[in-house]
């Protein structure tokens, strides 16, 4: 399960081309690809145990963050919003992430 306003954010550098499927997950979600800057580029729906890829279209991402499928849309959040980097960092710092693997 995941909780209402908990996702999960994956970081890649350097930014590239993304692609997430759903083997062995049994959640429906939505994902969201942002580049460097913060911003949200693109969103997707995810289904359970779909073992089709789901491919960006940029190829100059460095995040995806996975979220519960409607959270976006229940949230108002859709492309061209962004992150608040320093308080990502922030948050990321204090959950132990060491600052050398944060990529902005």
């Amino acid at each position: 399960s995941l909780g209402e306003n908990r996702g999960m954010l994956f970081f890649y550098g350097p930014p590239k081309q993304m692609s997430f499927w759903m083997q062995n997950t049994k959640l429906a979600l939505d994902i969201g690809y942002f580049t460097a800057d913060g911003i949200l580029r693109e969103i997707y729906p995810m289904y359970p145990m779909d073992l089709r890829s789901v491919k960006s279209r940029r190829s100059d991402l460095l995040m995806a963050l996975e979220m519960n499928q409607g959270w976006y849309a229940k949230n108002g959040i859709k492309p061209g919003d962004s992150f608040d980097l320093e308080s990502l960092k922030t948050a990321l710092l204090s959950r132990g992430i060491v600052k050398s693997k944060i990529p902005f």
